[in-house]
């Protein structure tokens, strides 16, 4: 249990050093004398949230103006890297960034080799990308790289799975496939082999979805419609990722559309996901009418059409005409999802009576926790409701 005094000592680090004197007159002469570690904490939060701290990045003395240099920038990060948890690293170089100017120097090089990959701060050089100079966009491209990397390692497998099970759910393979395995056939036929010693199920045969091509008349279509004005950084990143995993599925047709105040056909990039990310500029207006009016086109067959609409609502087009386009592509028979922006690690962010006003239409309309998506896919493609689904992702968001 953390004694009185340690509890002190957190206290003058959250507080910074101006505090000192006061935790000093509070500790019956002991004073908060910090450890070694807790000093270089103190140094490594004072240079940020204190701009009167020597060396501190946003100071106001005689350097003032000047900035921070790149290789204190750079050991700066690796101070904070080392000292915090992951978590916290990133909630301190978000703030870094906003509070001491820093966002220019991201497009360093070797700044970028120190920074833990990130979606928020992904987001801020996706909508900074035009700035970048020509020295540092391999290293920009490297950056938003691992983050994708990061993402597709969580949701590929889930994603090819879930699919795979909902459209082929009644046609099985003997060609082994990891993502193609059909675990409830595989569980319920192995029941009789469950060994009580190891308390788990050894299979004796494994059962596998069919991943064959199927015909133009059963394949399905998914028309992903994003918005990219610039509150929807994180959930663009995390689309276009969805994106690219279905576009390389042969059972499904992906089309990718852009808009803020105009339309873009994103669909050639969906064979890589940071030629993707870079084809969105975020930033601008919005006319979510207007896209789903460019979106109709695309509807051939509306009972195998997934019309995932992925914005924060904010419409500043025809309101009316927008909702009646929605429910006119709902009775058509096409399944329309509203997948509302997430910001802040996962936060909810949209205009709250455009979504009551489509959730009326009996449209789903939610913020989707990026790890959830493989499960809204598989109710999706099978048309189950998505009501219950909704409620769950309503609980997360209030935890």
């Amino acid at each position: 249990m953390m004694d009185n005094l340690e509890r002190m000592r957190r206290w003058r680090l959250i507080l910074g050093s101006e505090s000192s004197e006061q935790f000093n007159c509070m500790s019956d002469g002991k004073g908060t004398v910090l450890s070694k570690e807790q000093e270089l904490m103190d140094q490594a939060l004072a240079s940020i949230y204190n701009n009167s701290a020597s060396g501190g990045f946003g100071g106001n003395g005689k350097e003032g103006g000047k900035g921070p240099s790149n290789p204190q920038i750079t050991k700066w990060l690796g101070d904070v890297r080392s000292l915090f948890d992951k978590d916290l690293v990133k909630i301190v170089q978000a703030d870094a960034m906003e509070r001491c100017g820093l966002k220019q120097l991201l497009f360093e090089p070797e700044l970028l080799e120190s920074i833990e990959p990130d979606v928020s701060l992904a987001s801020t050089i996706l909508m900074l990308k035009d700035q970048i100079p020509k020295r540092s966009k391999e290293s920009v491209r490297l950056f938003i790289q691992k983050i994708v990397e990061e993402i597709n390692k969580l949701l590929e497998a889930d994603i090819r799975r879930a699919v795979t099970a909902a459209i082929n759910k009644k046609n099985h393979s003997p060609i082994p496939s990891a993502a193609a395995l059909d675990y409830k056939m595989t569980i319920r036929r192995n029941l009789k082999n469950y060994n009580r010693e190891l308390q788990t199920i050894i299979p004796e045969h494994f059962y596998f979805f069919d991943r064959t091509t199927v015909s133009a008349s059963r394949q399905w279509h998914v028309i992903l419609d994003i918005d990219q004005s610039g509150s929807m950084g994180e959930s663009v990143i995390y689309s276009s990722i969805m994106s690219c995993i279905l576009a390389s599925m042969s059972s499904i047709q992906t089309h990718v559309v852009a808009f803020d105040t105009n339309v873009v056909d994103l669909t050639e990039k969906s064979d890589d996901p940071v030629d993707l990310l870079f084809g969105f500029q975020l930033g601008g207006g919005t006319d979510i009418d207007k896209s789903v009016a460019y979106c109709e086109r695309f509807v051939e067959n509306p009972k195998k059409t997934l019309f995932f609409l992925i914005t924060d609502l904010y419409e500043g087009g025809n309101r009316a005409s927008l909702l009646r386009r929605l429910g006119e592509l709902k009775d058509a028979g096409v399944t329309v999802v509203c997948l509302l922006a997430i910001a802040d690690g996962g936060k909810p962010y949209y205009d709250v009576q455009m979504a009551e006003r489509v959730a009326s239409l009996k449209i789903p309309c939610f913020a989707c926790n990026p790890q959830m998506l493989p499960v809204l896919l598989e109710r999706a493609f099978k048309g189950q409701d998505l009501d219950s689904l909704k409620k769950e992702f309503e609980k997360i968001g209030k935890k």
